[in-house]
């Protein structure tokens, strides 16, 4: 334990070599996403960490990506999903419809997407909601060709965008 410990602190690809009973090690897991520099680490976790909800909390806080690798439930997890939102907005993608569809989850990604791709995502129901898409619009313009038909002739959103 104590030398995959020191190995992953050193270079994490260490965990892939790892057993199975360490791989689901919430510290060895725990310093493994600490220390890597890739979210790829949190593709090692046993089933049980992926369900572990202070673990996936501390994961897609490093790795926004890591809500890939959660349980259903917990990307269903509001908390959860907003920290990997906010880590990474491309993580959206693996929070649960029901989030998608979450006004304060969307404007969260809107807010820290580096590029438009976050407002590709929004339900149909946001999509018709003139206070988000004004948001989403001042943000990204591109985010227009995602309005609804009504809100892409408003001219105060066209204006925005």
């Amino acid at each position: 334990r104590e030398i995959v410990l020191a190995a992953v602190k050193q270079e994490c690809g260490a965990l892939g070599y790892a057993s199975e009973e360490l791989r689901a090690d919430r510290e060895v897991m725990l310093a493994a996403i600490k220390f890597e520099q890739n979210w790829e680490a949190v593709t090692h976790p046993s089933t049980e960490l992926r369900t572990d909800r202070e673990f996936m909390l501390a994961a897609v806080k490093q790795h926004g990506f890591a809500l890939k690798h959660a349980s259903p439930e917990l990307r269903a997890d509001r908390e959860i999903v907003l920290a990997a939102v906010k880590q990474e907005c491309g993580a959206l993608g693996y929070a649960s419809e029901e989030l998608r569809a979450d006004r304060e989850v969307m404007l969260a990604a809107i807010k820290f997407e580096q590029n438009w791709e976050a407002v590709t995502h929004p339900s149909t129901e946001l999509r018709t909601d003139r206070e988000f898409m004004l948001a989403a619009v001042k943000q990204h313009g591109f985010a227009l060709k995602h309005a609804s038909p009504e809100l892409r002739a408003d001219r105060e959103i066209v204006l925005a965008a």
